[in-house]
């Protein structure tokens, strides 16, 4: 996303990175960046929580509009909670407990059973035409 927010920007069209992954993203220079403090792919606000969306939509057309250079980071005041130990939960599997994650492989099981099917169904539906 940070390389086309770059060929967007050089062909003329503004752009602004919400992003929760702020080394990634401020590594690969992209002209305006909002960076929220939250677990990866939480980049446009909390889940099912509709004031701190639009809280982040507001802030990154705030920032496309004020920027006052390139490479601009601005920083989301918004928290994910009152302390920082979802950091330390986050994907940590020496913190997930075995029943959560077999039932999290079980998922992503099915769903590589879900795709592998639909692929076939699919080479097989171009094999007839």
């Amino acid at each position: 996303m940070s390389l086309t927010a770059r060929y967007l920007e050089a062909n003329g069209i503004p752009t602004v990175i919400m992003g929760c992954a702020k080394d990634i993203v401020e590594l690969c220079g992209v002209p305006r960046f909002l960076f929220s403090d939250f677990p990866l792919g939480n980049a446009a606000g909390k889940p099912h929580d509709l004031g701190s969306q639009a809280g982040t939509l507001a802030m990154a057309l705030d920032l496309l509009a004020t920027a006052s250079g390139p490479r601009t980071t601005r920083q989301s005041p918004q928290r994910w909670n009152e302390d920082a130990e979802w950091k330390l939960d986050f994907q940590n599997v020496e913190r997930i407990p075995a029943a959560e994650i077999a039932r999290r492989r079980a998922e992503f099981d099915e769903t590589k059973r879900i795709a592998k099917e639909r692929r076939d169904d699919a080479a097989r539906s171009d094999a007839a035409e």
